[in-house]
């Protein structure tokens, strides 16, 4: 095994199959190397108890039904060992890290103190300002709107904060901020989860341990009450809103 996170399959496939250049959807999901990795990560998404996740399939979970993108990347290393690593988009179970999974590009639940420390400001403000409108809102209501104001400018600041921690590094080694990623494309801003799919995720961490991308997939594992666009084992595109602007950078020169 290359590292803990590189999964080798358990079969191997005519080499001449191998893309010569990384493939997505539609086009990947006829290649018999990474429909194998993503049959591989679904036998583990049935049988693992390592976390408790509501996917809508056990009605005995106390917590709301929420299904999950999941990224199959089909990799070489750098001994030519074929492989796959694997992604889940936002997080998983409440947290961001897994055993079989790759890490998110920057942990806003790792306890970094400016992250902790700005939300717990905005919380308090939200608090204060229901306090307010319990007592009396009429006569508090220049004090709720400013402090209403203020919670929006923290707000606008420590996500600011949070897009500058997000770093990506393309095939070349070359690094660039989310911020500017999406400013240098006339955007005033990233738009919010931008950098937490599946793709940006699984290409950072081959690029940082020197594999190469070979093919990529995307399928949704589990119910979606809130959308009948999500269906169960499907798979589905890169999103263009949040993710075309990374992956181009990513996989550009």
């Amino acid at each position: 095994m290359y590292d803990n996170l590189f999964y080798p399959l358990k079969h191997t496939y005519d080499l001449g199959q191998l893309p010569s250049k990384l493939i997505f959807y539609p086009e990947s999901i006829t290649n018999p190397w990474l429909i194998a990795a993503v049959k591989d990560l679904q036998e583990y998404l049935q049988i693992q108890k390592e976390w408790t996740h509501n996917f809508g399939f056990n009605t005995t979970i106390d917590s709301p039904v929420s299904g999950k993108m999941f990224g199959v990347l089909l990799v070489e290393t750098v001994n030519n060992s074929i492989g796959y690593l694997s992604a889940f988009s936002g997080k998983l179970a409440g947290t961001n890290h897994h055993s079989r999974f790759v890490p998110p590009v920057f942990d806003t639940l790792s306890g970094v103190t400016f992250v902790n420390t700005g939300m717990q400001l905005i919380t308090s403000m939200g608090s204060e300002i229901d306090s307010l409108k319990l007592i009396n809102a009429q006569k508090n209501s220049e004090e709720i709107e400013f402090l209403r104001a203020e919670r929006r400018h923290l707000s606008i600041k420590l996500q600011n904060e949070i897009f500058d921690r997000y770093i990506f590094i393309n095939h070349s080694g070359k690094e660039k901020k989310l911020q500017a990623i999406f400013q240098e494309a006339g955007y005033k801003n990233p738009p919010s989860g931008a950098g937490e799919c599946t793709a940006p995720k699984l290409l950072q961490y081959a690029f940082l341990n020197k594999m190469k991308p070979l093919a990529m997939a995307e399928f949704w594992w589990g119910m979606s009450p809130k959308s009948e666009t999500w269906k169960h084992r499907e798979f589905y595109p890169t999103c263009k809103e949040k993710c075309e602007l990374i992956l181009e950078f990513m996989l550009g020169q």
